[in-house]
């Protein structure tokens, strides 16, 4: 008997698999790439009408008065692009694929997903449409904004460990890994911090969207690596959402995604993370966003710790490089660079590790 190595069908068979697979994963960039772009031809003229714009904090850069009255709520364009690629592309893909109980597992966890990403939009939503309303900067006050995000995480997480998700995670170089019970506390802390760190690293041009891009496409490839068409589809789709957005949100941005899109993104890219059982690598990944409330944290407890003196000119840290001379363009430029460094490690610690 020949060697399976050997077997032709079955070599032909599988490159089919891999070829329809990729098909789907490019339909799913494209066509959310193509809803969000199109979509904002329709949703900034409509912001402009409704007067819903952008309030500019007093104590930011001087050249940010500008941008006052600059649409906000804009993230809806990757939004519905992310949630019609989805709507589209995975239940076809799966239906080629057979009821497969694996498949529909993952399903639900994707579906869990973009809820948890929803959820977390829509506290973005209540915030923007206080600071439109009211024409100020500040929507929703801090203990609000914990208290729904805590309860959105709690609820995702619960949805989870029903549907059979355990404590263990994947590691590269060490395999699966049960954390025990802390597991799911420290998942609950974890998905209330990155939310928040991908709502700071918002504020100038093009940003949130740009990092929050590569960070899609590194999970993109993992997902590849490991096989999960279902999970790449999914990453592929917020590729697509982002980088329609950034037509609009490129320097000078025609429009912004206000808390609105920045806490949808937050969620995705915890959801990105929980889908491939792999949240610790949000950490590397995602390191922008580590740096982003890092930073914050650090310019509060120095403030207090001083009385009253500052450990950056300004924070989050892109506001501290922009007072020190940087460009909008150059800050984009480099923690997209930072972000694609990282995304390249963790995609070769993902494919020598397992």
């Amino acid at each position: 008997k020949r060697p399976n190595f050997w077997n032709v069908p079955n070599i032909e068979e599988k490159v089919e698999k891999s070829v329809m697979s990729s098909v789907w994963i490019m339909a799913a960039v494209a066509l959310s790439f193509c809803v969000s772009a199109l979509f904002g031809k329709w949703l900034v003229p409509f912001l402009h009408r409704i007067n819903f714009g952008q309030t500019i904090r007093a104590e930011g850069p001087s050249w940010h008065k500008k941008k006052n009255g600059t649409p906000i709520m804009g993230g809806f364009m990757f939004i519905v692009g992310i949630a019609v690629a989805l709507v589209v592309c995975e239940p076809l893909w799966r239906h080629q694929s057979g009821e497969n109980p694996d498949v529909m597992y993952m399903q639900l966890k994707i579906i869990a997903g973009f809820l948890l990403a929803a959820a977390c939009g829509f506290i973005g939503f209540l915030d923007d449409y206080i600071k439109a309303v009211k024409k100020r900067n500040l929507g929703l006050n801090v203990r609000q904004k914990l208290l729904l995000q805590f309860l959105t995480a709690g609820i995702y997480l619960y949805t989870l460990w029903h549907a059979g998700c355990g404590s263990k995670t994947l590691i590269p170089f060490a395999g699966s890994v049960d954390w025990g019970v802390w597991y799911w506390i420290v998942c609950l802390f974890g998905i209330v911090g990155i939310v928040n760190a991908v709502n700071f690293t918002d504020g100038i041009d093009g940003l949130n969207a740009s990092v929050t891009f590569f960070v899609s496409l590194s999970f993109l490839v993992i997902a590849g690596i490991l096989k999960l068409t279902q999970a790449a589809i999914f990453a592929g789709a917020v590729a697509g959402g982002c980088l329609g957005f950034l037509l609009w949100n490129f320097h000078p941005a025609k429009v912004f995604m206000g808390d609105t899109g920045s806490l949808f993104l937050g969620g995705i890219v915890c959801a990105l993370g929980f889908t491939l059982n792999m949240p610790i690598m949000i950490l590397l990944i995602g390191i922008i966003y580590i740096i982003e409330i890092l930073s914050v944290v650090l310019q509060v407890c120095y403030f207090k710790a001083t009385h009253g003196r500052r450990l950056f000119k300004m924070s989050p840290i892109h506001h501290h490089l922009e007072l020190c001379g940087w460009s909008e363009e150059k800050i984009c430029t480099v923690f997209s660079a930072v972000t694609i460094i990282c995304g390249i490690a963790a995609v070769l610690m993902v494919h020598f590790g397992f």
